[in-house]
């Protein structure tokens, strides 16, 4: 990716040279950064909210109530972690900041889930089943509020941010229905041709 980067950085510095139109790209680096600000500080009240709420949950015992609750679900789709392991509070944590559209807050729950699943896999260099299941759901998660991208509209000035609720719904449940039939599907083949899913 930076190598990506750093080629459309370069060819529109060329690109711009060539035209004489140097202050172009100084103006839109200004520009940019100025956006970037205002995006990041619209952002961080919702941050900061939902952080805090999971936070709540997680220390009032909430998240231990959710595990048990879903604890059927998640057992079908995460057969080999052991009942009641850190593990599985730390993949609800991160479902449920995916489910409320808080990618960014979901990304530490998900790093320490991948990191509790890692020490059931043994240290090995290949990822586990259980590590593709999650990295599928993680990537495709149903998204019933989409907080970030509602804060950023409301951060770009639109008149209604709202109004991506429905369609980012429907997205979002056809993709992760995909994403878990998948799944399913590859860890069957894999397991037949006595291999790993990922």
């Amino acid at each position: 990716m930076n190598v990506i980067w750093l080629f459309f950085l370069l060819s529109g510095m060329g690109v711009a040279m060539v035209r004489g139109d140097v202050g172009t790209i100084t103006q839109g680096a200004l520009k940019g950064a100025e956006l970037a600000v205002e995006v990041a500080l619209g952002l961080i009240g919702a941050m900061a909210l939902w952080l805090g709420m999971m936070r709540i949950a997680q220390e009032a015992g909430l998240i231990h109530l959710l595990a048990r609750i879903t604890r059927p679900l998640m057992v079908r789709l995460f057969p080999s972690i052991p009942p009641g392991h850190p593990a599985l509070g730390q993949i609800i944590l991160n479902l449920s900041a995916n489910v409320l559209g808080l990618g960014s807050a979901a990304t530490p729950f998900g790093m320490k889930a991948m990191k509790e699943m890692q020490a059931l896999n043994g240290n090995r260099s290949e990822a586990s089943e259980a590590m593709c299941t999650f990295l599928a759901l993680n990537t495709s998660c149903i998204t019933l509020v989409p907080a970030t991208i509602i804060a950023v509209r409301l951060a770009a000035g639109s008149t209604a941010p709202t109004e991506i609720v429905g369609p980012t719904i429907a997205a979002t449940t056809v993709g992760m229905s995909v994403a878990v039939t998948a799944d399913w599907l590859l860890r069957r083949y894999f397991r037949r041709r006595g291999g790993r899913v990922c």
